[in-house]
């Protein structure tokens, strides 16, 4: 409904940003509440492939919006409000909620046993709501910390794309029809689209389902690119200033592997797990109100020196914060397994210890860090 109004009002730009607002509102739960359903639902080396296909989706819905937009502006609002009700029926309909609670009518008694038994730990059995003494719990480790100070610094990599800044750049240097600086930028999208589901791919197929060299590769990426931009004359030559547009768009995969990551790093405590995945998005959108405007702005094109010195800063500080939520979750799991092998000694072997911690013992919960 936002979005049909938006197409009618022309110029009455406060009341678009109203309705832009509670759209806003509206909808700020479907992306941190798709990622954890996807959490409750698959184990912590399964979450890579699947948080990549629903990345993707976004950026697919991208893609086709900047070919839209080259074709017919002002209905892309109606297009994107017909789509919606759908859309959004279809989610109603069909949105699992989590293997204890759901009544997914596609699911049979089988298929729920199934995906209960596949998740069962202390995490799923033990339900909480958010008290002083959980908050406190939650607060007393470094999950909460770490974690969101990664997306809140890593998701600004994204700038490039989120902001089109490469369309705002052909613009400025002239030589473009207005279609080709719809249609160009896309490549930037496609080239997010293909990193992303290898990148996502890969940290699921490796035995130790590390996340982290996604967030070098995409660090590397765009630290090449903003230095390539830059050096050298603002428009020539155009062949590498376009190879540099295009690689930026390899930020894209941080968001899938960052969220899968969290999901797998939580994936002891349920409410823990909601609470980080929901306060990643929140600190990445307080950064973004204020970056974009800062470091972006449209009278910068098209050279962009401010935001090229940002990117390669969101650059290296996603590579410090991404060694250090490494260290802190190997440490953390090096402590389980001095627990564990303590445990053993204790019950007499390794698979009494299991037995033990699938009656609803993980010792991960009582790590305080």
């Amino acid at each position: 409904m936002a979005a049909s109004d938006a197409a009618c009002m022309g110029s009455f730009n406060d009341l678009i940003y109203g309705i832009r607002f509670l759209q806003g509102l509206a909808e700020s739960s479907t992306f941190v509440g798709t990622h954890y359903i996807l959490g409750s639902w698959y184990k912590p080396g399964e979450l890579g492939k699947r948080s990549g296909i629903f990345t993707c989706s976004g950026l697919i819905g991208t893609l086709f919006s900047g070919l839209l937009q080259a074709a017919v502006y002002q209905w892309l609002f109606i297009i994107d409000s017909v789509i919606t009700f759908p859309i959004a029926l279809y989610g109603f309909l069909v949105f699992p909620d989590v293997p204890a609670t759901t009544k997914a009518f596609y699911l049979s008694e089988e298929e729920i046993l199934l995906a209960n038994e596949r998740i069962d730990t202390e995490a799923t059995r033990r339900k909480s709501s958010l008290t002083w003494n959980s908050a406190k719990r939650i607060l007393g480790r470094w999950r909460w910390y770490g974690c969101s100070l990664l997306f809140a610094i890593s998701g600004e990599t994204e700038s490039f794309g989120s902001n089109n800044l490469m369309g705002q750049w052909m613009k400025a240097i002239g030589g473009y029809t207005v279609e080709q600086t719809d249609y160009y930028p896309s490549g930037l999208t496609a080239f997010g689209i293909a990193s992303t589901l290898i990148c996502a791919t890969l940290t699921d197929a490796t035995r130790s389902r590390a996340r982290w060299p996604v967030l070098v590769w995409f660090s590397i990426c765009c630290l090449v690119a903003s230095i390539i931009l830059l050096t050298g004359p603002v428009a020539n030559p155009v062949g590498l200033k376009f190879f540099a547009w295009y690689i930026s768009g390899a930020s894209y995969a941080g968001q899938a592997t960052t969220f899968a990551w969290a999901n797998q790093i939580c994936h002891d405590d349920d409410l823990e797990r909601g609470v980080v995945l929901a306060s990643m998005n929140m600190w990445n959108n307080v950064v973004n109100a204020w970056w974009s405007i800062v470091f972006y702005p449209a009278t910068d094109a098209p050279r962009f020196q401010k935001g090229l010195y940002a990117m390669i800063g969101a650059c290296i500080g996603t590579l410090l914060v991404t060694y250090i939520v490494w260290y802190l979750e190997r440490r953390e799991s090096e402590r389980v397994r001095r627990r564990v092998s303590v445990e053993s000694d204790r019950y007499g072997s390794a698979g009494q210890v299991e037995d033990v911690y699938s009656e609803g013992k993980d010792p991960k919960n009582d790590i305080k860090e």
